[in-house]
């Protein structure tokens, strides 16, 4: 069986990263953008992420500017505004694609594994986030509009014992 472990993606800084590094953690998968409406949310990711970042759970963040040429920065300009409009230490990794062709390997998979509304698997929109347990499986695909608030309340039943 297939699990978020399985995958790797280059990080933020250019390096090869297994997710396998987060085995046994609650995850939450989103791609993200810097110049949407949905930006501020990385404020409530980082609150998460220092919330529960101890006790578990770690927020992996994905850049991609499939949608609205929202994400038009490098990655060094994407770290850059992360760190210094959002404070954001929770693990980034390099631009991806999320739809069509060219999407990320793990981006197929979340996808397939946490459909949308309708059993749609296209991602509609930038901080679209996928819920995975401790087990490496999608248990919960939020859309954009759900804020980092919303699953804080939910996540606590999902993080290890």
């Amino acid at each position: 069986m297939t699990t978020v472990y399985d995958f790797s993606a280059a990080d933020i800084d250019g390096n090869e990263r297994s997710l396998s590094e987060w085995r046994g953690q609650t995850l939450l998968l989103v791609n993200v953008a810097s110049k949407c409406g949905f930006t501020p949310q990385y404020e409530g990711l980082e609150t998460l992420w220092r919330e529960y970042g101890g006790r578990g759970f770690a927020v992996l963040g994905f850049p991609c500017d499939q949608f609205g040429h929202q994400e038009p920065g490098d990655e060094a300009e994407i770290k850059n505004f992360c760190s210094t409009s959002y404070d954001v230490t929770f693990p980034l990794f390099a631009k991806i694609e999320v739809n069509g062709e060219h999407a990320h390997p793990l981006y197929k998979w979340l996808k397939s594994e946490g459909k949308g509304i309708l059993g749609s698997e296209s991602i509609k929109w930038n901080f679209t986030k996928f819920l995975v347990d401790h087990d490496g499986r999608v248990v919960k695909r939020y859309a954009p509009t759900d804020t980092p608030e919303k699953i804080g309340r939910e996540l606590a039943p999902l993080l290890p014992a």
